[in-house]
């Protein structure tokens, strides 16, 4: 049985399989930064899953991380489990209905997509709601509706559900946010002075500064926010289609908030978004949402606004909370995961 699974099930020692392909996508190609428009799409496998067999399976989308990529997620540490090993353990325990994982590659040259439609990223919700779910319905045998998909992550993974169930409606049935980004009036304006400071040392010569990052083999604290503010800004705030013509929430002269520009990082708020968004939310059937009260980013109260305003409009959310912080949440994967699978329909 075990000569029939990839190597990389192999590797983990997995019970059911994982396969790697790789899709070109249209809605990324010739994008400004030179990423990749092949990516690859990562399918875990149930076991007795049979390619020739008449049984169909409902999908759960993982979204990655700020500065992941599919690789990422599937590597493994001792003492750690991955997402894959989770949802192998919970399948194979009969904690959970058997189901197809799909991890979705989101990475770009400064380090992540946020999974939104950018000029200067290219198109990654689309890729994601499109040309992936496409590729997995043609390739696997899935239940091929919004009743048969769900979609989760862990920190720009989580903003991702949150906005592709928001603003993509009829494509997921459910969302798990694990410490997702959102409440940006708390999450993002800690690292602005820092940032601020960095982009000064370089003249604000944006391109001059991430060649740097680049070529760094250590990178401090203030260089780690200083490149994930600028991959917030290419999602949010691109100025144009040219690489790294960005604009910042900050002015250049003093490092005073740069309202204009943070008012446009606002719209992509799901705290805010979510007051928009009641018929869309509405229609899923499981909304789940959770941080730990020690998170850096001050996104367990993110998690409390939005969790406290989908209420007030009349829905029901599952909010929990960790005495944790940011980093190394997978273990949460143990409660959302076979969660999601309960509300998808099956066969």
């Amino acid at each position: 049985m075990n000569e029939t699974k990839s190597p990389l099930a192999r590797l983990m020692q997995l019970e059911g399989d994982v396969r790697v392909e790789f899709l070109e996508s249209a809605a990324l190609k010739g994008n400004p930064l030179g990423d990749p428009s092949e990516r690859p799409v990562v399918a875990y496998l149930p076991p007795g899953y049979d390619a020739q067999g008449s049984r169909r399976y409902p999908v759960l989308y993982c979204l990655h991380g700020y500065t992941g990529d599919a690789a990422a997620l599937v590597g493994s540490r001792p003492w750690e489990t991955n997402v894959v090993q989770w949802i192998d353990r919970l399948v194979s325990a009969k904690r959970m209905p058997p189901v197809i994982l799909v991890i979705v590659d989101g990475f770009t040259r400064l380090g992540g997509s946020q999974y939104v439609n950018s000029i200067h990223n290219g198109d990654y919700a689309t890729y994601t709601v499109r040309d992936v779910i496409g590729h997995v319905d043609k390739t696997y045998r899935t239940i091929a509706a919004e009743g048969g998909r769900a979609v989760f992550g862990k920190s720009s993974g989580g903003f991702g559900s949150l906005y592709l169930s928001m603003q993509y409606p009829g494509t997921f049935a459910a969302f798990a946010s694990h410490s997702g980004d959102s409440y940006f009036e708390y999450a993002h304006p800690i690292s602005f002075p820092p940032v601020h400071r960095t982009l000064e040392k370089h003249g604000w010569n944006i391109e001059a500064f991430v060649a740097h990052f680049e070529g760094l083999n250590k990178r401090q604290p203030a260089e780690y926010a200083t490149i994930e503010m600028l991959g917030y800004a290419a999602a949010y705030s691109p100025r144009s289609a040219k690489a790294f013509d960005l604009d910042l929430p900050l002015q250049r002269e003093t490092g005073e908030l740069n309202r204009a520009v943070f008012d446009r990082w606002l719209q992509f708020d799901p705290a805010r978004m979510c007051l928009e968004k009641k018929a869309e939310l509405a229609r899923l059937r499981l909304r789940y949402i959770d941080c730990g009260r020690k998170d850096e980013y001050g996104l367990d109260v993110g998690a409390r606004v939005m969790a406290s305003r989908m209420r007030e409009l009349g829905l029901e959310v599952r909010h929990e909370e960790f005495d944790d912080d940011h980093r190394n949440v997978g273990y949460r994967y143990e409660i959302s995961m076979p969660a999601l699978a309960r509300v998808l329909e099956s066969q």
